[in-house]
């Protein structure tokens, strides 16, 4: 599908193991398909090397994801539209994501992040690990932006299906490929944060 002002999307994505990766991917597949210009970036990683090569895991994720681009101020300065997707710390993003989002003082100074349309997606090691804290989170960072928030609230019966958060994709993270349930949500999630904006932009 073609558009001739296509959405610009940025999918800015941390992943330690591969869910949000794998997340990130879905949906962009989505986002093309509703007609979006789609990048997809990972933030850069500041976990130290030796604590990587400790886990197996850890370091085969980077080793597969080397060659995807890496996040910068200028993406999102380029972009009509945010997709970030985090794993769950705490009740937070992951770090990375937190000292990706410090790097955008000059875009916010600037106000180059004001109006643009801004979505979230998480995971976590269970259901109640905290996927809501991380996601109301971020968009309260988007808020201080006077970014536009677009959360899929409950406007597709998927969102039942894989757990009825209405701020957005939250993947119980098990080591598992996603399921299909998680696949519907994620990928209505980008087709609607993508009408929306073109609603917008349009």
């Amino acid at each position: 599908m073609t558009t001739p002002n296509p959405v610009k999307l940025a999918i800015v994505y941390y992943s330690t193991y591969g869910t949000n990766h794998a997340m990130a991917h879905a949906a962009a597949e989505a986002a093309r398909a509703a007609g979006a210009e789609v990048r997809v970036l990972k933030v850069p990683e500041t976990a130290p090397q030796a604590v990587i090569d400790t886990q197996d895991a850890w370091k085969a994720q980077q080793e597969r994801t080397a060659d995807v681009p890496t996040a910068t101020p200028a993406d999102l300065e380029w972009a009509d539209a945010y997709l970030f997707s985090a794993p769950t710390r705490f009740g937070g993003a992951a770090s990375q994501m937190r000292a990706f989002i410090d790097t955008l003082g000059g875009l916010w100074g600037t106000g180059k992040l004001a109006d643009k349309t801004f979505s979230a997606m998480t995971s976590a090691q269970n259901p109640n690990g905290g996927q809501e804290t991380t996601l109301q989170t971020l968009y309260v960072t988007a808020m201080h932006w006077g970014s536009i928030i677009v959360a899929p609230g409950y406007t597709d019966p998927a969102i039942f299906a894989s757990g009825g958060n209405p701020y957005g994709a939250s993947v119980t993270a098990n080591g598992q490929p996603l399921s299909a349930e998680d696949l519907a949500t994620i990928s209505h999630q980008a087709r609607r944060l993508v009408e929306v904006t073109a609603k917008l932009k349009n």
